[in-house]
């Protein structure tokens, strides 16, 4: 697929300048780009809903009883 974006030439030049600096194609870096910002987003969704639970119910479990409850 193929998607185009308006931007100016100085934009143009400092993302082509960026994206040699780092070794890869401006397609190569704005993909990474777009799809890390996007993990970003949904890590901070899930962090937020966790955090949301844990204020609701602050129990906590150490590594061995999680291990125990696993393995048992």
């Amino acid at each position: 697929m193929t998607i185009s974006i308006r931007m100016t030439d100085a934009e143009a030049d400092m993302i082509k300048a960026y994206a040699q600096m780092h070794g890869k194609t401006v397609s190569e870096f704005i993909r990474q780009a777009a799809i890390e910002r996007i993990e970003d987003e949904l890590d901070l969704k899930a962090y937020n809903e966790a955090i949301a639970a844990y204020r609701k119910d602050p129990k906590t479990y150490s590594l061995d009883e999680i291990e125990r409850e696993l393995f048992e």
